[in-house]
């Protein structure tokens, strides 16, 4: 089972998936922490501070607190906030990444050349197109 294992891990498949998600956890904290830091404070700033993580609906009627924390440990709540936030992030970072990707795919059209129109025919390729054309008729 280990000989296994090991001819498994050496055709690249573990190691391609590892470093998948290496690079995956990495760029996850790199977007959460320019969505966190950098983006929605000044969204925050635009919007007057308004945050949306500690919105919440009680479901029991015994919660009166007015802090989500607090709502917690007095019963059921319905954290539609944080949802709404998270939803929001997501957004965020989709159109960021819609302009970045756009943005490279311009670069990349102007870089590529114009493709040249082919050469006309040759006065002899007409020829035997014309015939060619005429025989089919026939």
């Amino acid at each position: 089972m280990l000989k296994e294992f090991r001819e498994f891990a050496m055709k690249g498949n573990v190691v391609d998936l590892a470093v998948g998600v290496i690079i995956g956890a990495a760029f996850g904290a790199i977007v959460t922490s320019l969505v966190g830091d950098v983006i929605m404070p000044i969204i925050g700033a635009i919007t007057g501070g308004l945050d949306f993580s500690n919105y919440f609906t009680p479901l029991s009627a015994k919660v009166t607190a007015s802090n989500l924390a607090d709502a917690k440990k007095q019963g059921a709540v319905l954290a539609w906030g944080n949802f709404l936030t998270l939803t929001l992030n997501f957004l965020i970072i989709a159109f960021v990444l819609f302009l970045v990707i756009r943005a490279m795919n311009q670069f990349k059209r102007k870089d590529e050349a114009k493709p040249t129109e082919p050469p006309k025919p040759s006065a002899e390729v007409v020829l035997l197109t014309e015939i060619r054309d005429l025989l089919k008729k026939s």
